[in-house]
Protein backbone atom coordinates (compact mmCIF):
# COMPACT_ATOMS: atom_id res chain seq x y z
CA UNK A 1 0.00 0.00 0.00
CA UNK A 2 2.72 2.51 0.92
CA UNK A 3 5.38 1.18 -2.22
CA UNK A 4 5.13 4.91 -3.61
CA UNK A 5 6.97 6.32 -0.44
CA UNK A 6 10.55 5.79 -0.48
CA UNK A 7 11.97 5.55 3.54
CA UNK A 8 12.87 8.58 2.66
CA UNK A 9 9.89 9.80 1.56
CA UNK A 10 8.49 8.46 4.80
CA UNK A 11 10.62 10.05 7.24
CA UNK A 12 10.04 13.58 5.66
CA UNK A 13 6.25 12.88 6.58
CA UNK A 14 7.11 12.02 9.76
CA UNK A 15 8.85 14.96 10.23
CA UNK A 16 5.93 17.17 9.25
CA UNK A 17 3.54 15.70 11.40
CA UNK A 18 1.79 13.01 9.94
CA UNK A 19 1.43 9.58 11.56
CA UNK A 20 2.10 5.98 9.27
CA UNK A 21 -1.38 5.53 9.57
CA UNK A 22 -1.39 8.59 7.39
CA UNK A 23 0.79 6.71 4.71
CA UNK A 24 -2.04 4.68 3.10
CA UNK A 25 -3.86 7.79 2.12
CA UNK A 26 -1.23 9.52 1.10
CA UNK A 27 0.01 6.71 -1.86
CA UNK A 28 -3.63 6.62 -2.74
CA UNK A 29 -3.62 10.48 -3.25
CA UNK A 30 -0.46 9.73 -5.59
CA UNK A 31 -1.53 6.33 -7.17
CA UNK A 32 -5.34 6.16 -7.02
CA UNK A 33 -6.46 8.70 -9.66
CA UNK A 34 -9.13 10.80 -8.99
CA UNK A 35 -11.68 8.03 -9.63
CA UNK A 36 -10.50 6.08 -7.58
CA UNK A 37 -10.32 8.26 -4.30
CA UNK A 38 -12.93 9.07 -1.56
CA UNK A 39 -13.09 12.54 -2.13
CA UNK A 40 -14.16 11.87 -5.91
CA UNK A 41 -16.16 8.75 -5.55
CA UNK A 42 -20.08 8.74 -6.25
CA UNK A 43 -21.46 10.28 -2.85
CA UNK A 44 -19.03 12.99 -3.21
CA UNK A 45 -19.86 13.87 -6.77
CA UNK A 46 -23.35 13.84 -5.96
CA UNK A 47 -22.48 17.34 -4.10
CA UNK A 48 -20.33 18.07 -7.17
CA UNK A 49 -20.87 18.76 -10.98
CA UNK A 50 -20.49 15.12 -12.13
CA UNK A 51 -23.86 13.44 -13.27
CA UNK A 52 -23.71 9.45 -13.21
CA UNK A 53 -27.17 9.33 -14.33
CA UNK A 54 -28.24 9.20 -18.53
CA UNK A 55 -28.57 13.05 -19.45
CA UNK A 56 -31.29 13.85 -22.31
CA UNK A 57 -29.29 14.86 -25.52
CA UNK A 58 -31.27 17.82 -25.13
CA UNK A 59 -29.80 19.18 -22.23
CA UNK A 60 -28.24 22.32 -20.88
CA UNK A 61 -24.84 21.50 -19.01
CA UNK A 62 -24.29 24.94 -17.06
CA UNK A 63 -22.70 22.88 -14.21
CA UNK A 64 -19.11 22.65 -14.12
CA UNK A 65 -17.78 25.83 -15.70
CA UNK A 66 -16.84 24.32 -19.36
CA UNK A 67 -16.70 26.55 -22.55
CA UNK A 68 -19.23 25.15 -24.67
CA UNK A 69 -17.07 26.67 -27.70
CA UNK A 70 -13.99 24.04 -27.37
CA UNK A 71 -10.97 24.34 -28.61
CA UNK A 72 -10.03 27.05 -31.04
CA UNK A 73 -10.13 25.78 -35.03
CA UNK A 74 -6.15 25.78 -35.05
CA UNK A 75 -6.01 23.64 -32.02
CA UNK A 76 -8.94 21.24 -33.33
CA UNK A 77 -6.74 20.58 -36.78
CA UNK A 78 -3.62 20.18 -35.08
CA UNK A 79 -5.30 17.51 -32.66
CA UNK A 80 -6.64 15.59 -35.29
CA UNK A 81 -3.30 15.70 -37.57
CA UNK A 82 -1.23 14.44 -34.79
CA UNK A 83 -3.88 11.55 -33.48
CA UNK A 84 -2.31 9.04 -35.73
CA UNK A 85 1.34 9.29 -34.25
CA UNK A 86 -0.56 8.75 -30.70
CA UNK A 87 1.39 5.50 -30.99
CA UNK A 88 4.45 7.41 -29.46
CA UNK A 89 5.63 9.59 -26.42
CA UNK A 90 6.15 12.69 -28.33
CA UNK A 91 7.83 14.35 -25.18
CA UNK A 92 9.13 17.50 -27.60
CA UNK A 93 5.29 18.50 -28.07
CA UNK A 94 5.95 18.87 -24.01
CA UNK A 95 8.97 20.59 -24.14
CA UNK A 96 7.59 23.05 -26.92
CA UNK A 97 4.52 23.72 -24.86
CA UNK A 98 6.80 24.57 -22.02
CA UNK A 99 8.64 26.85 -24.04
CA UNK A 100 6.01 28.64 -25.76
CA UNK A 101 4.59 29.13 -22.05
CA UNK A 102 7.74 30.15 -20.37
CA UNK A 103 8.53 32.56 -23.14
CA UNK A 104 4.57 34.08 -22.68
CA UNK A 105 5.28 34.37 -19.14
CA UNK A 106 8.47 35.78 -19.27
CA UNK A 107 10.26 32.77 -17.16
CA UNK A 108 13.03 30.64 -17.37
CA UNK A 109 11.80 27.51 -18.73
CA UNK A 110 12.90 25.85 -15.36
CA UNK A 111 10.14 27.74 -13.44
CA UNK A 112 7.39 25.88 -15.73
CA UNK A 113 6.13 22.41 -14.71
CA UNK A 114 3.36 21.16 -17.53
CA UNK A 115 0.45 18.75 -16.26
CA UNK A 116 -2.50 17.18 -17.66
CA UNK A 117 -4.81 19.76 -16.05
CA UNK A 118 -4.18 21.83 -12.94
CA UNK A 119 -5.88 19.35 -10.40
CA UNK A 120 -2.85 17.42 -10.34
CA UNK A 121 -0.36 20.10 -8.93
CA UNK A 122 -2.84 21.41 -6.56
CA UNK A 123 -3.43 17.85 -4.98
CA UNK A 124 0.44 17.52 -5.18
CA UNK A 125 1.25 21.12 -3.47
CA UNK A 126 -0.73 19.94 -0.67
CA UNK A 127 1.16 16.88 -0.04
CA UNK A 128 4.39 19.09 -0.42
CA UNK A 129 3.37 21.84 1.88
CA UNK A 130 0.79 21.05 4.37
CA UNK A 131 0.49 18.45 7.11
CA UNK A 132 -1.30 17.80 10.41
CA UNK A 133 0.48 20.81 11.88
CA UNK A 134 1.01 22.88 8.52
CA UNK A 135 -2.74 24.13 7.54
CA UNK A 136 -3.95 24.58 3.94
CA UNK A 137 -5.83 27.88 3.71
CA UNK A 138 -8.49 28.92 1.93
CA UNK A 139 -11.35 30.62 1.49
CA UNK A 140 -15.26 29.96 2.07
CA UNK A 141 -16.77 29.80 0.17
CA UNK A 142 -13.74 28.41 -2.37
CA UNK A 143 -13.05 25.25 -4.76
CA UNK A 144 -13.29 22.75 -2.61
CA UNK A 145 -10.66 20.12 -4.24
CA UNK A 146 -7.81 20.87 -2.39
CA UNK A 147 -9.18 21.20 1.21
CA UNK A 148 -10.52 17.78 0.11
CA UNK A 149 -7.32 16.54 -0.91
CA UNK A 150 -6.22 17.94 2.95
CA UNK A 151 -8.45 16.74 4.99
CA UNK A 152 -8.07 13.10 3.36
CA UNK A 153 -4.12 12.80 4.10
CA UNK A 154 -5.31 14.15 7.39
CA UNK A 155 -3.74 17.76 6.85
CA UNK A 156 -5.13 20.64 8.40
CA UNK A 157 -7.85 22.92 6.66
CA UNK A 158 -8.71 26.55 7.26
CA UNK A 159 -11.91 27.82 5.79
CA UNK A 160 -12.30 31.68 5.58
CA UNK A 161 -14.96 33.74 4.87
CA UNK A 162 -14.96 35.89 1.78
CA UNK A 163 -15.06 39.99 2.39
CA UNK A 164 -18.43 41.89 2.17
CA UNK A 165 -17.35 42.42 -1.50
CA UNK A 166 -16.84 38.70 -1.97
CA UNK A 167 -12.86 38.93 -2.22
CA UNK A 168 -10.48 36.98 -0.57
CA UNK A 169 -10.08 38.03 2.94
CA UNK A 170 -6.65 37.99 2.64
CA UNK A 171 -5.69 39.58 6.22
CA UNK A 172 -8.17 37.27 7.99
CA UNK A 173 -6.48 34.61 6.27
CA UNK A 174 -2.81 35.59 7.85
CA UNK A 175 -4.34 35.40 11.08
CA UNK A 176 -6.50 32.59 11.17
CA UNK A 177 -3.69 29.77 11.57
CA UNK A 178 0.30 30.69 13.13
CA UNK A 179 1.90 28.47 10.96
CA UNK A 180 -0.15 27.71 7.47
CA UNK A 181 2.08 25.62 4.69
CA UNK A 182 -0.17 26.91 1.59
CA UNK A 183 -2.80 29.20 1.44
CA UNK A 184 -4.84 28.67 -1.68
CA UNK A 185 -6.14 32.07 -3.72
CA UNK A 186 -8.72 31.31 -6.20
CA UNK A 187 -8.78 34.43 -8.96
CA UNK A 188 -11.57 34.90 -9.62
CA UNK A 189 -13.01 32.30 -7.12
CA UNK A 190 -14.94 29.32 -7.78
CA UNK A 191 -17.83 29.55 -7.39
CA UNK A 192 -18.65 33.19 -6.65
CA UNK A 193 -16.80 34.92 -9.82
CA UNK A 194 -15.46 37.74 -7.89
CA UNK A 195 -12.20 39.40 -7.99
CA UNK A 196 -9.92 39.57 -5.45
CA UNK A 197 -7.83 42.86 -6.12
CA UNK A 198 -3.98 42.09 -6.69
CA UNK A 199 -3.16 44.41 -4.17
CA UNK A 200 -4.61 42.23 -1.68
CA UNK A 201 -2.53 39.17 -3.18
CA UNK A 202 0.40 41.22 -2.86
CA UNK A 203 0.27 42.13 0.34
CA UNK A 204 -0.72 38.52 1.31
CA UNK A 205 2.60 37.37 -0.24
CA UNK A 206 4.40 40.21 1.79
CA UNK A 207 2.91 39.72 5.08
CA UNK A 208 2.65 35.69 4.99
CA UNK A 209 4.46 34.01 8.02
CA UNK A 210 7.78 32.63 6.51
CA UNK A 211 8.06 29.20 5.33
CA UNK A 212 4.33 29.23 3.79
CA UNK A 213 3.49 29.18 0.52
CA UNK A 214 1.02 31.19 -1.72
CA UNK A 215 -1.05 29.22 -4.51
CA UNK A 216 -2.75 31.71 -6.79
CA UNK A 217 -5.44 29.67 -9.26
CA UNK A 218 -5.46 31.38 -12.42
CA UNK A 219 -7.88 29.11 -13.78
CA UNK A 220 -10.61 31.75 -14.70
CA UNK A 221 -8.22 35.20 -15.21
CA UNK A 222 -7.91 35.33 -18.70
CA UNK A 223 -11.82 35.70 -19.12
CA UNK A 224 -12.09 38.23 -16.41
CA UNK A 225 -9.10 40.19 -18.21
CA UNK A 226 -7.54 40.43 -14.65
CA UNK A 227 -3.73 41.13 -14.32
CA UNK A 228 -2.00 37.29 -14.35
CA UNK A 229 0.52 37.12 -11.18
CA UNK A 230 3.66 35.53 -12.81
CA UNK A 231 5.44 38.39 -12.35
CA UNK A 232 6.02 37.38 -8.84
CA UNK A 233 6.90 34.37 -9.69
CA UNK A 234 10.17 36.09 -11.95
CA UNK A 235 10.40 37.74 -8.37
CA UNK A 236 11.27 35.09 -7.01
CA UNK A 237 8.42 35.04 -4.41
CA UNK A 238 6.92 31.62 -2.66
CA UNK A 239 4.15 31.69 -5.01
CA UNK A 240 2.59 29.24 -7.14
CA UNK A 241 0.51 29.75 -9.91
CA UNK A 242 -1.91 27.49 -11.53
CA UNK A 243 -2.85 27.50 -14.79
CA UNK A 244 -5.67 25.28 -17.03
CA UNK A 245 -6.79 25.05 -21.01
CA UNK A 246 -9.90 23.85 -19.37
CA UNK A 247 -11.28 27.57 -19.49
CA UNK A 248 -11.21 30.24 -21.89
CA UNK A 249 -9.37 27.71 -24.09
CA UNK A 250 -12.32 25.01 -24.25
CA UNK A 251 -9.98 21.71 -23.69
CA UNK A 252 -11.54 20.41 -20.56
CA UNK A 253 -11.69 17.00 -22.17
CA UNK A 254 -8.03 17.34 -23.44
CA UNK A 255 -6.52 18.28 -20.44
CA UNK A 256 -3.71 20.58 -20.20
CA UNK A 257 -1.96 22.93 -17.68
CA UNK A 258 0.91 24.04 -15.93
CA UNK A 259 2.50 25.04 -12.21
CA UNK A 260 4.48 28.24 -12.61
CA UNK A 261 6.84 28.54 -9.32
CA UNK A 262 10.54 28.73 -8.47
CA UNK A 263 12.18 25.48 -9.19
CA UNK A 264 13.10 24.74 -6.04
CA UNK A 265 9.07 25.00 -5.45
CA UNK A 266 8.07 22.91 -7.98
CA UNK A 267 10.74 20.42 -6.58
CA UNK A 268 8.67 20.20 -3.70
CA UNK A 269 5.71 18.94 -5.71
CA UNK A 270 7.69 16.94 -8.70
CA UNK A 271 8.50 13.72 -7.01
CA UNK A 272 4.65 12.62 -7.23
CA UNK A 273 4.29 12.99 -11.24
CA UNK A 274 5.49 10.15 -13.42
CA UNK A 275 4.67 9.42 -16.83
CA UNK A 276 4.67 11.20 -20.36
CA UNK A 277 1.26 13.85 -20.81
CA UNK A 278 -1.03 13.47 -23.57
CA UNK A 279 0.21 14.40 -26.73
CA UNK A 280 -3.14 16.29 -27.72
CA UNK A 281 -3.42 18.23 -24.96
CA UNK A 282 -0.03 19.47 -25.22
CA UNK A 283 -0.10 20.51 -28.92
CA UNK A 284 -3.85 21.74 -28.54
CA UNK A 285 -2.63 23.82 -25.79
CA UNK A 286 0.76 24.79 -27.38
CA UNK A 287 -1.10 25.80 -30.45
CA UNK A 288 -3.99 27.94 -28.57
CA UNK A 289 -0.86 29.99 -27.22
CA UNK A 290 0.04 31.10 -29.97
CA UNK A 291 -3.73 32.43 -31.33
CA UNK A 292 -3.64 36.07 -29.97
CA UNK A 293 -7.25 36.60 -31.09
CA UNK A 294 -8.35 33.84 -29.26
CA UNK A 295 -8.42 35.07 -25.49
CA UNK A 296 -9.60 38.66 -26.10
CA UNK A 297 -12.82 37.34 -28.67
CA UNK A 298 -13.77 34.35 -26.03
CA UNK A 299 -13.68 37.16 -23.26
CA UNK A 300 -15.73 39.40 -24.72
CA UNK A 301 -18.33 36.76 -25.87
CA UNK A 302 -18.25 35.01 -22.67
CA UNK A 303 -18.93 39.17 -21.08
CA UNK A 304 -21.66 39.49 -23.24
CA UNK A 305 -23.83 36.40 -22.31
CA UNK A 306 -23.02 36.85 -18.73
CA UNK A 307 -23.97 40.69 -18.91
CA UNK A 308 -27.12 39.39 -20.39
CA UNK A 309 -28.10 36.78 -17.74
CA UNK A 310 -27.10 38.65 -14.89
CA UNK A 311 -28.94 41.82 -16.25
CA UNK A 312 -31.96 39.24 -16.24
CA UNK A 313 -31.58 38.50 -12.41
CA UNK A 314 -31.56 41.61 -11.76
CA UNK A 315 -34.84 42.77 -13.86
CA UNK A 316 -36.66 39.68 -11.44
CA UNK A 317 -34.99 40.79 -8.16
CA UNK A 318 -33.05 37.88 -7.76
CA UNK A 319 -29.97 38.35 -5.77
CA UNK A 320 -26.54 37.19 -7.08
CA UNK A 321 -22.83 37.72 -6.99
CA UNK A 322 -21.19 40.57 -8.98
CA UNK A 323 -19.36 37.55 -11.06
CA UNK A 324 -16.66 38.74 -14.00
CA UNK A 325 -16.10 35.24 -14.52
CA UNK A 326 -17.68 32.35 -16.41
CA UNK A 327 -20.41 31.33 -13.45
CA UNK A 328 -22.42 33.12 -10.85
CA UNK A 329 -24.22 32.19 -7.15
CA UNK A 330 -27.84 33.29 -7.27
CA UNK A 331 -29.50 33.04 -4.23
CA UNK A 332 -32.92 31.11 -4.74
CA UNK A 333 -34.00 31.59 -0.65
CA UNK A 334 -34.27 27.99 0.18
CA UNK A 335 -32.22 24.86 -0.07
CA UNK A 336 -30.29 25.05 -3.01
CA UNK A 337 -30.55 21.33 -3.46
CA UNK A 338 -34.31 21.47 -4.01
CA UNK A 339 -33.65 24.11 -7.33
CA UNK A 340 -30.81 21.77 -8.53
CA UNK A 341 -33.11 18.89 -8.51
CA UNK A 342 -36.07 21.04 -9.83
CA UNK A 343 -34.13 22.28 -12.80
CA UNK A 344 -32.50 19.04 -13.84
CA UNK A 345 -36.82 18.13 -14.57
CA UNK A 346 -36.76 21.02 -17.21
CA UNK A 347 -33.81 19.48 -18.74
CA UNK A 348 -31.16 22.21 -17.20
CA UNK A 349 -28.12 21.33 -14.84
CA UNK A 350 -26.70 23.88 -12.84
CA UNK A 351 -23.61 23.38 -10.34
CA UNK A 352 -24.10 22.58 -6.73
CA UNK A 353 -24.19 24.06 -3.07
CA UNK A 354 -21.64 25.37 -0.76
CA UNK A 355 -22.58 24.49 3.18
CA UNK A 356 -21.57 27.94 4.41
CA UNK A 357 -23.78 29.67 1.32
CA UNK A 358 -27.19 26.90 1.46
CA UNK A 359 -29.46 28.98 -0.46
CA UNK A 360 -27.01 29.57 -3.45
CA UNK A 361 -26.59 27.53 -6.21
CA UNK A 362 -24.04 28.28 -8.86
CA UNK A 363 -24.85 28.55 -12.63
CA UNK A 364 -22.32 28.44 -15.33
CA UNK A 365 -22.33 30.65 -18.32
CA UNK A 366 -22.85 28.50 -21.08
CA UNK A 367 -23.54 29.82 -24.88
CA UNK A 368 -26.74 32.38 -25.14
CA UNK A 369 -29.28 29.96 -26.29
CA UNK A 370 -28.35 27.51 -23.59
CA UNK A 371 -28.31 30.65 -21.44
CA UNK A 372 -32.49 31.67 -22.66
CA UNK A 373 -32.89 28.19 -21.78
CA UNK A 374 -31.98 28.25 -18.07
CA UNK A 375 -33.72 32.12 -17.68
CA UNK A 376 -37.43 30.51 -18.59
CA UNK A 377 -36.92 27.38 -16.61
CA UNK A 378 -35.54 29.44 -14.11
CA UNK A 379 -38.57 31.55 -13.56
CA UNK A 380 -40.77 28.65 -14.22
CA UNK A 381 -39.29 26.62 -10.98
CA UNK A 382 -38.91 29.86 -8.61
CA UNK A 383 -42.60 30.77 -9.45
Amino acid sequence: MNACLSEQRQDEFLRRGFSRRSFGRIAALLSGGAAALPFFNEPALAQLSAIREPIPPDAVMINANENPLGPCEEARAAVKAIVDRGGRYLYQETFSFTDTLAEQEGLKTSYVMPFAGSSAPLHQAVLGFTSPTRAFVTADPGYESGERAAEFIKAKVVRVPLTETYAHDVRAMVAADPNPGLYYICNPNNPSGTLTPKEDIEWLVRNKPAGSVVMIDEAYTHIAGAPFMSYLVAQDKDVIILRTFSKIYGMAGLRAGAALARPDLLNKIRPWSAGALPITGMLGANVSLKQKYLVPERRKKIADVRADVLGFLDQHNFKHTPSVSNKFMVDVGRPGREIIVAMQKEKIYIGRVWPSWPTYVRVSIGTQEEMDKFKTAFLKVMA
